[in-house]
Order: structure tokens, then sequence, then C-alpha cells
């Protein structure tokens, strides 16, 4: 009996130890379905085992990347001092272990399930033998009815017309009538044809594939308990409610995610094309005619937002969609649209560990830089779908008109229809993700400046969502590699490469929140006479944060209209070399710049340290840190002085929490079609015609935004001439930086 279980715990080791080697290093470099044993006569295979470094490497980069391309795995082996054919071989190596570990738990979870129903079929097959009367215990007669199955037959008929009257209710906020969860909810669900494989967004032939969701217990037997069941309420009617709006919220998911998947697909007559940029318009006539209003009829003084934009993005379709279902992680990836997001419930958390079938519900407050466009707070549904295999699509929509039903109407200046991604997996990691943005704001809260571009769907459409996404899915691919681009100091570390640009997210974070009035600060605003009406200033105590000075920190905002092309503006604001030009501060001298760290192919996307040289003796030099970035949607310039001691800890890969400072800077965006520009001729354009035939000047929206520490204590009373000074300094700034245009009139 020893000498077995020696036997057995040899060979468990030496599983074990063949799971850590590397299957990549018999002999003549080739995998095991490549050997031709009828060719060469076998011998013993010489293995290599794997530092634990080496496989530490290894597993970090396969949790991110299970199928690594050549690129990858090259620079993994220089990295690590193995051979391309060792890492290659290790990755086929492990991926084969996890799909053997998968279906050993699948197997065992369907083992469990069979041995279940097995039981419960005995235990039902032995009942139907012997039947016992309820009444008195001794046998019963088939064909009676008890007198407690009469009851329950009399409880059902009025849970069921409980039931027709609740669902009569809910139709009226869904603004159809909605069937009963007997018919609707019934298993199985119908399935839904969701042909893919239309138009120019080249989604290809893809397979037909269901929309069934796997429901809870409350919604039918024989269902997967993808959605948690709620708990059992001591009373009916708290069950009921809680059934028929999970029931609600299934039904606007799946008639949002049909409208999501048809308009990603169809081209003409539902889009056309402007001939103003080329860009895709709705056509609202051929949209409702196609479409039933998911929530309802638009509200009176809300108008409607339409876009959709394709592209290729360096991430493949499961990262993408795990990214989207995380709130945390969504609002990482589009931090200059979203300002804050929270998931408020999770009503499926998906299937068989995927995210195929999720259902939360999300609360996001969307923002555009500017104090001239009012942050938008929406309620919504996210539901998440596969619909082949590399093919997900992930869909919003607005439940605030289901909420009503609960309590007083809360006031609404955002709805979202149906709207979100359809994700496809393309060759190397990429992905081609089709975005469409669908909403319906009120119009009266957004300064006239702003019109056009929240028309044409350029503020919070679909060109920004997939503009941002390419430009931080670029910077990640670059930060991910070991190779550092040419243009880069090589003098910075690898962590000293990362505390900077941890620094430099919350630096361009803090600005973000200062411009718009979220809650991520707590903002007191400020009506003080001599203040400009258009700049927006706000006040608030900064208590207890190591990564800003205390005190009393003056926010001070505003935006105008520059006759002026958003790339030239850009490329003025982000060299270092003309910013004696407007910035006020930096005491007229010279900058040079010390440190660059570059965060996409475009030279404007980088993290910098800029230098200020001392004109005099008496001035101190000191350092400004800026974070420059760039894509299709707009720009961003911010920058903030930091203490020279503080960043050489940086620099050298220390914590970037505790170096305080306060950011400022400029957010760039077009002016859209059909803005109130001058044309060519002099002339004013008010209607975006042009006037007279000639061409009208392409104009860019520059916000303007300082923080300042007005004073080092926050019980300090702020005073009005801080005020008027903050006013002063962005007034001066801008006009700086239209003389430096030539545009000042």
């Amino acid at each position: 009996m020893r000498e077995s279980l020696e036997g057995s715990v040899g060979r468990r080791s030496r599983e074990e130890e063949h799971e850590s080697r590397s299957g990549s290093d018999n002999m003549d470099g080739a995998s095991g379905d490549d050997q031709d044993a009828a060719d060469k006569p076998p011998r013993k295979k010489r293995y290599h085992r794997h530092t634990p470094q080496q496989i530490q490497e290894l597993e970090a980069l396969f949790k991110e990347c299970p199928h690594p391309d050549e690129k990858q795995r090259l620079e993994l082996s220089k990295r690590l001092c193995l051979e391309t054919r060792q890492v290659k071989f290790w990755f086929q190596n492990r991926r084969t272990q996890m799909k053997t570990q998968l279906e050993r738990h699948e197997n065992s979870l369907l083992r469990q399930e069979n041995d279940k129903l097995r039981a419960e079929n005995m235990s039902i097959r032995d009942a139907m033998r012997n039947p016992i009367c309820t009444n008195c215990g001794g046998p019963a007669i088939i064909g009676d009815i008890s007198l407690e199955e009469q009851h329950l037959r009399i409880e059902n008929a009025r849970l069921k017309d409980e039931l027709d009257r609740v669902c009569a209710l809910a139709g009226k906020f869904l603004g159809r009538p909605i069937s009963t969860l007997a018919t609707s909810i019934a298993p199985p669900l119908p399935n839904s044809s969701l042909e893919l494989g239309v138009g120019s967004n080249g989604f290809g032939a893809l397979s037909t594939v269901a929309t069934t969701l796997p429901l809870g217990p409350d919604f039918g037997g024989g269902m997967s308990n993808a959605l948690v069941p709620p708990s059992r309420p001591t009373t009916a009617v708290t069950g009921l409610d809680r059934s028929v709006e999970r029931s609600m919220f299934l039904e606007l998911a799946l008639a949002a995610m049909n409208e999501l998947v048809k308009m990603a697909q169809t081209d003409e007559p539902l889009w056309i094309r402007s001939l103003e940029g080329g860009r895709e318009i709705l056509n609202q006539d051929e949209y409702l005619r196609t479409f039933t209003p998911c929530i309802g009829m638009k509200s009176n003084g809300f108008v409607t937002e339409a876009s959709r934009e394709s592209g290729m993005v360096i991430i493949n379709s499961l990262a993408l969609v795990e990214t989207l279902m995380d709130s945390n992680r969504w609002s990482e990836m589009f931090p200059c649209m979203i300002a804050r997001t929270s998931t408020t419930d999770v009503i499926s958390g998906g299937v068989g560990g995927t995210r195929n079938g999720a259902l939360q519900l999300m609360h996001a407050e969307l923002q555009v830089l500017s104090p001239l466009v009012p942050v938008r707070e929406v309620n919504f549904l996210r539901f998440c779908k596969q619909h082949a295999e590399g093919v997900w699509a992930v869909v919003d929509v607005s439940v605030d008109t289901i909420r009503e039903t609960s309590g007083a109407p809360s006031f609404v200046n955002c709805r979202r229809l149906p709207s979100g991604c359809v994700v496809q997996d393309m060759p190397n990691g990429y992905s081609k993700v089709t975005w469409v943005e669908h909403a319906e704001y009120e119009e009266s809260q957004v300064h006239q400046l702003y019109h056009p571009l929240l028309r044409s769907g350029m503020a919070f459409g679909a060109q920004r969502w997939v503009a941002t996404l390419q430009r931080q899915c670029e910077c990640l691919a670059i930060l991910m590699s070991s190779s550092v681009p040419t243009r880069d100091h090589t003098g910075i570390t690898a962590s000293g490469r990362r505390s900077m640009l941890k620094l430099a997210q919350r630096m361009t974070d803090n600005f973000c929140a200062g411009v718009c009035a979220s809650t991520v600060h707590k903002w007191n605003k400020l009506n003080v006479g001599n203040v400009d009406e258009e700049v927006r200033v706000m006040t608030r105590k900064s208590v207890d944060d190591p990564g800003e000075p205390p005190g009393i920190v003056l926010s001070a905002a505003t935006s105008v209209w520059l006759p002026v092309s958003p790339q030239r503006l850009f490329d003025f604001l982000r060299d270092e070399r003309l910013r004696s030009e407007w910035d006020i501060l930096s005491n007229g001298g010279p900058m040079q710049e010390m440190a660059h760290i570059a965060k996409g192919q475009d030279h404007g996307n980088c993290v910098s340290l800029l230098r200020a040289s001392a004109m005099n003796a008496n001035q101190s030099s000191m350092l400004i840190l800026q974070e420059t970035c760039i894509d299709a949607a707009g720009s961003l310039v911010v920058y903030a002085p930091v203490d020279i001691p503080a960043m050489h800890v940086v620099m050298n890969g220390g914590d970037s929490a505790y170096v305080a400072l306060l950011p400022s800077g400029f957010a760039i965006v077009p002016d859209g079609p059909g803005s109130r520009g001058p044309t060519s001729n002099g002339q004013v354009n008010g209607n975006g015609s042009g006037g007279g035939g000639a061409e009208r000047v392409g104009g860019s929206l520059l916000t303007v935004a300082f923080q300042i520490l007005v004073n080092s204590l926050p019980t300090a009373k702020l005073t009005v001439e801080s005020v008027e000074t903050v006013n002063n300094l962005i007034s001066c700034t801008v006009q700086k930086i239209k003389a430096a245009l030539q545009c000042e009139s």
C-alpha cells in the first residue's frame, strides 16, 4: 500500500512538473503534432524547465493576450532570454491546459446536474405510483379534486388578473402594450434572426443566432440561473412588482439590442451621407417607420441627435466587452467623456463565466469640456450579447420612464435611445467597432455656440467614442510594449515612465472635473459683479488631499469661437517654444523640454516635462508637467506647475500620489457644421449656408480653464479681488492667443 501511495504521489509530481515545462524544447524544435514518428526512431525528449520569473512573465501576458502575434512573441523571447519557438509552444500548451481544465469543470457540473435530475425523476415516479390524499392521508382516487387544489386554482386565477392589470399599467410607460409573463417569458423564448452580413460595414455573412437571455427561477423553469433571483418577499405583491420590473427590463433590453444591430447594419435609406463632411445622418422618417419607440415618445423641448461611426481598434472583442461592462474600466477608457459612473444593480452577470447575457443598471455623467454645455446625467440599462464567434454587441437604453412608476419623477435633461457598439474580431488582435449613438436632450440649456456641434452628434456622438477608443487603445499598446519609442528620452526608467503617466492621468482627470460642474468635486458656483458673462467661476475647499495643495481652490473656465482650424490651434498651444506668447505665468522666458513620453503614433499624443529658464537671478526655475492628446474628435492641452524634488522622485519610479498639483489648460473641438462663423468674403454666416456663395471659414471652439490656489487656509474667506484676478487672467490669455494667431477682429 505504501508503494502504491508513493507511486501515485510520484505520478502527480511528474504531471505538475510537466505542466511547468515548455513543450517547445524537444530536440528537433517541432510540436508534438508536427513530428513524424514513422520517419525518425523515437528518442527521449529533452525538457527545459523555465525559471519562476519566466513563468510569471509568460502567465501575465497570457492573461492579457492568450494568442500573441509573432511580434509579441519575439519581444517576449528577447526579454526572457528564450527562443521564439519556446514561447510559441509554451502558449500552445497553456491554451490546451486551460481548455482541458474548463472541459473538466463543465463535465463535473453536468454530472452533478444529471444526478440531481435522476433523483428528482425517481421521486416523481414514486409519487405517481402511490398518490396520497392530502386530507385523510390515505390512498387517493385519481380524478378527484381536493379542496386544497380548488383553493389553489381560485388563487391562481386571482393572481393572473392582478398580473394582467400590472402589465397593462406597465405598457403605458413603455409606450406600447406588453404581453403578460405567462406568454412572453415562458420558456423557451422565441429565436430572433440577427443577420449582420449586410451593407458596407463588412461584418461578413454571420450565422443566425438566438437572442434568448438565460433567466432566473422567477421567469420559468428549466432556465439557467444567470439572472440572480430576487430574495423571496414576505408578501406576494412585492415579489410580483419585482418580477414585473425585471420582465420590463428584459423586454426593453431585447428590443434595444434588436434596434442597435439593425441600425449598425442598415445603410440607406435609414442612414444618408451628408454633403458637408460626408458624415452619416439618420433619416428620422425612415427610423419611425422601421422601429417602435422603446421608451415612449420624445418630450416637449427635446431635440434628437444621432450618429454612426466605424473604425479599427487595437483591442480584441473580449477585452473591449469586459471594459464596457466594468464601470471603473469604462470611465478609465473614456476619461474626458465620462465625469462619473457607477453600476447601480447587476440583474445578470452573464452565462458560463462570460459576459454573454449580462444585464445591469448603470448611472453616468457624460461631459463635453466646456462650461457652456451642461453635464448629461443618464440612468440606463446596459445589455451585452454574443451574436457569433468573435462578434459581440453592447447596448444602452434609458430607463427613467420605467423608474417613474416607483416614485416622484426626477427631472431628466437627456434620454439615451438604443445606443452602443457592435464589435467583430479581426486578425492581429484588432477589432472592427461600429458605434451608434442616439439621444434626445433639452437644447435650451446649451449655449448657442455649441448648438451645431451637438446637433451634428460630434460632441456626444459615435465619432468621439470611436476616436477616443482608438487613441486610448493605441496608448495601451505602446505602454505594454517593451521597446521605448525612438523619440522618447531614454533617461527615464520604465517605472519612472509609469509614475509620470499616472501623475499626468490624475492631472487631466482633475482638469476635466474643474471645467464641467460634475459631482466629482463639490463645487460652489459664484456670481460676482465684475466677472464676464461667459466665464463660469467656481470654488471649493481642498482638505486632506495629498495630491493637491491645501486651501481654497478657484476654478474659472470660458469657451470662445476662433476662426482658426483645430489642428493649427492645437499645434500653437502645445509648442513649448511658443509658450511665452500666451502663458502669462511663465515670466516670458523660453521653455525647454526635459522629458518626453509618447502615448501614440501622432506626435501630439504625449506627456512632457518642461523647464522654464529663469530670466534673472531673483527668479527660481520651475517645472511644468504637460499632457497633450489629439484625435479626430478634438484635442487637449493640460499642464500644471510641479515641485522639482517631487518630480525627481516620480521620474525614478516613486509614488506620484503625493505630488501636489492644480491643473490648467485648453480643450479644442471643431465648431460643427452650420456654425455661426465668418465666411471667406467677410460676411457673418447665421444659417450655415455660407451667404452669397462664399465658403465658411473652418473654426474652433476653444475652452480655457484655470484652477488656482487663492488662499492656503481652507477656512479663509474668498475675496472679490481674487475672483477678479482669475477673471483677468483668463481674459488676457484669450486676448494673447487671438493676437498671436492674428484673429483679434
